[in-house]
């Protein structure tokens, strides 16, 4: 296995190239028509084998893209899903494709209706950097289920990845079928400006905008995954400890750098420096050391390493109080180590931007409804996250909020069930996918009505006479 660091960085391609891959795969709809499910499940099955033959590669490639990323973070967050989700689909495509049957108005009987799935056509996936494996090749295995063609756009701030995936799926797809497109920012903006038949845009909401704006112009929908400021509520009921290690999982994870990462918890007010306390030390549990600890993982590049130590520098100058193990690792190391702020201000960055590090503050509330109100007064996050075994708490709380995704007593599961919709609503994204609702979201559902030799709806016409008066009676109850 040749070593990550020895892969050479791929160059940008250019805007004719660009528009020749689109052509050539739009040709292709044209040509080829929907492919047949056998030819959809050995796409699958041909990803499933890239996956597995390269897997020491791939976990390796990621690592060096990142400075340090944990490989068993890798394999759980990446690899898994994507076999899972690979599994998943061939479980249950025939079923999903198979037309199915809606009820005919009894107007308009005798009859039959029906609806087909159908492929949209020309699918573009721009992707982020945060999990360069599973948020490119997910909605790819998808978009292939529903028998799309597709374009990849990798992240640039993941290049050796962004290469490793280019040349294995080019080793195992033609071009026509599946083409990965490496550049820069600017490429990116090219891409989006593709009339692509769907495209789909993992990463921030400042960037979505930008993406639906240029797809507006092609009328190209859209599914935006993006993120926001993902709350947490620990109900006083919860044991304090348990809640702590939890949260503490799925923050620090990949060092905060996910999208469904927890943003701020929402503590009752005598409990927030117990509860500070008890996430401290979950974290020193969970990462023992961090320099050199290579379960802890890198922040992706400087600027955003620069970018999270102004949050802690800022939160602290305006009065909060930081909770951290150990300290900031050496600058080529990029690694900033689980940090706690309790007594924020809520004009700081760290409360008005999603953090996307392993930064959490922690906010007191005196009841349930002024947790909701704070909530409910922000931009509707990704995910929300309740901590409590009464069953009205939690009921209140998801009947009261809104937000993409929700696990209950935990965090960030309910992003990995193939079987749940993942996407966000308002600022968090738009649409969904995983599962069922990746092949609904990236097909046509075509409604199909068919007249019976025997209907007589051709009767109901101008002139209107006996037979339209009849119906008409019949309908409306007169």
């Amino acid at each position: 296995m040749n070593h990550p660091a020895s892969i050479t960085l791929p160059s940008v391609i250019g805007t004719e190239e660009l528009t020749a891959i689109f052509d050539t795969q739009q040709q292709a709809v044209r040509i080829h028509g929907a492919p047949s499910y056998k030819e959809r499940i050995a796409a699958l099955d041909a990803m499933l084998g890239m996956i597995k033959t390269n897997h020491d590669l791939l976990v390796a490639t990621v690592c060096a893209d990142f400075g340090n990323r944990s490989f068993a973070e890798t394999q759980l967050s990446e690899l898994m899903p994507i076999v899972n989700g690979i599994k998943h689909i061939r479980t249950h495509l025939k079923g999903w494709m198979r037309p199915s049957k809606r009820k005919v108005g009894m107007a308009f009987k005798p009859a039959t209706a029906r609806v087909m799935y159908q492929p949209l056509g020309v699918v573009g996936v721009l992707a982020p950097w945060n999990y360069p494996l599973t948020l490119t090749l997910v909605p790819l295995i998808e978009a292939l289920a529903a028998g799309n063609r597709v374009m990849l756009k990798p992240s640039e701030l993941t290049p050796r990845t962004a290469d490793l995936l280019k040349r294995l799926l080019a080793e195992t797809f033609p071009v026509e079928q599946v083409a990965v497109v490496i550049g820069d920012a600017a490429l990116a903006g090219r891409f989006s400006e593709l009339p692509f038949d769907h495209m789909l845009f993992t990463g921030s909401t400042s960037v979505g905008r930008h993406v639906m704006a240029a797809a507006a112009r092609n009328l190209t929908p859209v599914t935006l995954e993006l993120g926001g400021k993902s709350p947490v509520v620990i109900g006083a009921d919860f044991p304090l400890k348990k809640a702590a290690r939890l949260v503490a999982i799925g923050k620090f994870f990949n060092a905060g750098q996910t999208c469904v990462a927890p943003d701020y918890v929402m503590v009752p007010r005598h409990l927030v420096d117990t509860f500070a306390a008890e996430l401290l030390d979950a974290s020193k549990q969970l990462y023992p050391t961090i320099e050199g600890n290579k379960d802890y993982t890198s922040i992706i590049s400087p600027r955003h390493y620069d970018r999270l130590m102004k949050m802690i520098e800022q939160a602290s100058t305006a009065g909060a109080r930081v909770w951290q193990h150990g300290t900031a690792g050496r600058t080529d190391s990029r690694k900033i180590p689980p940090t706690i702020l309790t007594n924020v201000s809520l004009e700081t960055d760290v409360m008005r931007e999603e953090i996307f590090g392993p930064l959490l503050p922690v906010i007191a509330y005196d009841n349930l409804e002024q947790a909701i109100t704070f909530i409910n007064a922000r931009a509707k996050p990704l995910a929300l996250y309740g901590f409590s075994n009464n069953g009205t708490f939690i009921d209140q709380l998801l009947e009261q909020t809104r937000s993409g995704g929700v696990t209950i007593n935990g965090t960030m599961l309910h992003a990995t069930q193939d079987d749940l919709p993942f996407g966000g609503v308002g600022h968090s994204g738009t649409g969904a996918y995983h599962g069922y609702e990746g092949f609904v979201r990236l097909s046509h559902a075509r409604g199909v009505f068919k007249l019976s030799r025997f209907n007589m709806s051709d009767k109901v016409s101008a002139p209107y006479g006996t037979m339209t008066r009849l119906v008409t009676r019949l309908m409306l109850g007169k």
